[in-house]
């Protein structure tokens, strides 16, 4: 994961702060963390990330099925963590590693390094 940069994309305050010190710790880049489908994909065009984490669920009723849409149509690969199960989300977010919550950092940091390899193979 050293120099790993990644895109948060979490509408809670406390859970986004956790997720970047965990990944910083394990030698990532946090390029944006972004509370709203608005502003990850502003900051998809200003960071160039290597792979972004996704929350399913985001405030105002949105879902991140955009940023997922936009991450795909420009080969980043994605981590979804959710609750949800895999047959409960829509097919297009299952392009990305899904990592269910709740989870250990280790887990965490595998999905990420599984989902730029996975895109890696891909290309």
């Amino acid at each position: 994961m050293q120099d790993l940069r990644v895109l948060v994309v979490e509408n809670d305050e406390m859970s986004a702060a956790l997720l970047q010190m965990q990944l910083v710790h394990a030698g990532a880049t946090v390029v944006g963390l972004a509370a709203s489908v608005d502003e990850a994909l502003r900051l998809l065009e200003d960071s160039a990330p290597d792979v972004a984490l996704l929350d399913y669920r985001l405030a105002r009723n949105e879902t991140s099925e955009p940023v997922a849409a936009a991450l795909s149509a420009r080969g980043v690969p994605f981590v979804l963590a959710t609750g949800m199960l895999a047959e409960q989300l829509p097919a297009s977010m299952l392009a990305g590693v899904l990592l269910v919550k709740p989870y250990l950092s280790a887990d965490l940091s595998q999905a990420l390094v599984r989902a730029v390899g996975h895109s890696r193979v891909k290309a």
